[in-house]
């Protein structure tokens, strides 16, 4: 499953989401211990080792919160498979979209917190831009803006040459009123040939867009100074001739 594009539609999950009754969970560092029976494993490298735990427990009826495959409700699959897989993205937006549809932070069947699961996941895995990211749409839409800052601090400085990062990044900056920030984002995902128009029609649509400032052309900056060492060099003579000629006449 491709999950670099998911990140623009978290916000949309979490319009309605009630307030963090027990955020203290997190906050009191009780979010467990990562050692599991079968993994953890990382989403991103360890895809030999996924399908045993996808087939049995993330079906697509537990992705859709339609029903468990091991227990009447999704969260005990959910819960089994972000044991298993810390850092999978689309188990954490399930259990996030879980938590708002009982209007919990803690739904049925789980150990942890729905926050408690993102925390695990950076735990797990610091370096996953793809949680950070997640992590930090969660936090912006319960107005904790200066936590998601940091996330997305984090995720500038693990982006580099790739796109996605960069674009989803640009997403979330943009939804946050961080329009500056975005239109950076925009511009290196652009760079970078990432040819998606949604964010910058999101600019657009908040007067927020202008395109990229073209760099200079190194070729035509070498032509320019060849032309005028050129024209240097070719005066030169004509000076030592009428400097001559004065000489001459005297």
């Amino acid at each position: 499953m491709k999950c670099s594009l998911l990140i623009p539609t978290l916000a949309l999950l979490l319009a309605a989401a009630t307030p963090d009754l027990l955020r203290a969970q997190t906050l009191a560092g009780s979010c467990g211990d990562l050692a599991n029976a079968y993994g953890p494993y990382d989403f991103r490298h360890d895809r030999d080792k996924l399908p045993i735990v996808l087939g049995a427990h993330f079906k697509p009826e537990v992705e859709a919160l339609i029903r468990g495959t091991t227990a009447t409700t999704p969260g005990h699959d959910i819960d089994y498979t972000l044991r298993a897989i810390p850092n999978h993205p689309g188990a954490l937006l399930a259990v996030i979209r879980l938590g708002l549809k009982e209007k919990t932070d803690l739904p049925i069947g789980m150990r942890y917190t729905v926050e408690c699961w993102l925390e695990r996941a950076i735990r797990f895995r610091s370096d996953d831009s793809v949680v950070r990211m997640i992590y930090a749409s969660y936090l912006s839409e319960r107005q904790r803006k200066p936590e998601a800052m940091k996330q997305l601090e984090v995720v500038e400085g693990l982006a580099k040459d790739n796109p996605f990062t960069h674009y989803n990044l640009g997403m979330i900056y943009a939804d946050m009123k961080e329009f500056e920030r975005a239109l950076k984002q925009a511009h290196l995902a652009m760079e970078l040939g990432f040819r998606q128009t949604a964010l910058r029609d999101k600019l657009k649509a908040a007067g927020k867009w202008q395109e990229p400032v073209p760099a200079p052309d190194p070729a035509a900056s070498d032509a320019a100074g060849a032309s005028a060492s050129a024209s240097a060099s070719a005066s030169a003579p004509a000076a030592s001739v009428t400097s001559a000629a004065s000489q001459a006449g005297r």
